[in-house]
């Protein structure tokens, strides 16, 4: 460790929604495991469900704590503890959590000036803390927690605007100015590129303070998409690291610890782990659509279904409040169904997902393809069948089949977030269970996993010493540390 006066001091300032959060306290745990201070920035609730990991750290001898601002819930009228977006249970709750996010931006300037940290760490959905920093004359670090290709994907849609050329949203266009050939629909694009409203004006925002960072910070590795990391810094013309993937390093010898908040023991005689246990190797399909997804009841149906249809076994992480219109009794019954089968497993609310990914029993996953859930199957070898759902998901489809060749898309058409999909939107069981027997099938995917092998052999090289993103992110403090020992003010 150095010495305090030499020791940098860094803030970490996640946003408020699981995706975005988790992968920021990994890197925040990394810094502090490199020997600098880190103080991370956040409300009660959403510091509780990862507090475990950096009490362990703080434990351990590394300089890492937790600064809690209060969330304005009895304000906005929002429940007791609702201070994430997971935590919504409506179009209404979500839009006061966004509104309740802007209205911390007082309290956590007041803390950036009674820190005097020596750098800001702050998500792209802070774009206000790039006057922060140039107030404090220290560097301000845009940290982006998706993919390089969805990243210069957006740019070049924006710049170029091939959307706005065709004659239907069904209709296929291709993207400029991409090393690869793809093609999109309207459909699959965020509602912010065509529209104008609040969010596209964040968003705008965002790219701008971006521009004007000290450089970004990707939660992304060079073997990955080496090709689009590139391309976002010619096309950017700003500094970038990429120090991916940051949960399999953060938790790299802890990975029988479930450290978000929830108990250690949980895999150890649990019903669920025995059900592997009882699998052959790769034969299980693991499904999870992540924190913030909201199927309508039909689309659930038509899910339980095709997996059923498709007579591949799966074990299937689904949320009493997943259902839009409320209808998981359906569920509960075919959780009966598939007990007495033995073909199925559904745990509810939530699940160990590194720990499930890790078992030699699981040969894939159906994914919504957040970047967090890309990353984990990646780090595990799991080939994917992408079930993209709303923001970048769609271009991270696109990286997983047509440029890295490890997924089998499933067919969804439209981006939606937290809205009932027509029924034209809809993808059917029989889509479902063709695209589960291509991923599953031993003959139909053994290049998929050969190659999903190899990129797991690449991310597990790239955070050790000497690797990729290890060297980058050792680049990276020696660059924070100089700019502190020289006291140079940006």
């Amino acid at each position: 460790m150095e010495t305090e006066s030499h020791q940098l001091n860094v803030i970490f300032l996640p946003y408020l929604s699981p995706g975005h959060l988790n992968p920021m306290v990994d890197t925040a745990r990394l810094f502090a495991r490199y020997g600098a201070s880190v103080t991370i920035i956040t409300t009660h609730a959403n510091a509780l469900t990862f507090q475990n990991a950096i009490d362990s750290d703080f434990n351990s001898g590394y300089h890492i704590r937790t600064q809690v601002v209060p969330f304005p819930t009895a304000q906005l009228g929002l429940p007791d503890g609702a201070e994430n977006l997971k935590d919504a249970t409506s179009p209404d709750i979500i839009g006061k959590i966004f509104y309740g996010v802007s209205m911390l931006q007082g309290p956590i300037e007041l803390l950036f000036q009674d820190l005097q940290p020596d750098c800001l760490v702050t998500d792209l959905l802070y774009p206000w803390t790039v006057e922060s920093a140039a107030k404090l004359g220290i560097p301000r670090l845009h940290f982006y927690s998706a993919s390089h290709f969805a990243s210069c994907a957006t740019h070049f849609i924006r710049k170029h605007k091939p959307h706005e050329r065709v004659a239907s949203a069904t209709q296929k266009f291709s993207i400029p100015g991409l090393p690869h050939h793809i093609e999109m629909t309207n459909l699959q694009l965020e509602q912010w590129i065509k529209t104008k409203d609040e969010f596209s004006d964040l968003i705008n925002e965002a790219n701008e303070s971006e521009l004007r960072s000290y450089g970004t910070l990707s939660n992304s590795f060079h073997e990955l998409e080496g090709d689009y990391e590139n391309l976002y810094k010619s096309t950017k013309g700003i500094k970038c690291w990429s120090i991916g993937p940051v949960s399999a390093w953060a938790n790299k010898g802890n990975e029988e610890k479930v450290t978000r908040g929830h108990k250690e023991d949980f895999a150890q005689d649990s019903e669920w782990l025995h059900w592997l246990n009882s699998k052959q190797n790769e034969s299980v399909l693991y499904v999870s659509f992540g924190s913030l997804t909201r199927l309508p009841h039909a689309q659930i149906v038509e899910i339980a279904h095709g997996l059923e249809i498709s007579g591949c076994s799966f074990i299937w992480v689904a949320r009493e409040k997943d259902e839009i219109d409320n209808g998981h009794v359906f569920l509960q019954e075919f959780e009966e169904k598939m007990k007495r089968s033995k073909k199925g497993f559904i745990i509810w609310n939530w699940a160990p997902q590194l720990l499930i990914l890790d078992h030699p029993a699981i040969g894939g996953i159906v994914t919504h393809c957040g970047w967090n859930s890309i990353l984990e199957s990646v780090s595990a070898g799991v080939p994917m069948m992408t079930w993209p759902m709303f923001a970048e998901q769609f271009y991270n489809e696109k990286l997983l089949v047509d440029v890295l060749k490890i997924g089998v898309p499933v067919g969804a058409k439209e981006n939606k977030f937290w809205t009932s999909l027509g029924e034209d939107a809809m993808v059917g069981r029989e889509e479902i269970a063709k695209a589960v027997v291509q991923l599953m099938g031993k003959e139909e995917s053994t290049e998929i996993r050969r190659r999903a092998r190899e990129l797991a052999g690449a991310s597990k090289k790239t955070i050790e010493e000497g690797g990729s993103s290890y060297n980058s992110l050792m680049q990276l403090l020696d660059e924070l540390k100089s700019l502190k020992k020289t006291n140079i003010k940006i």
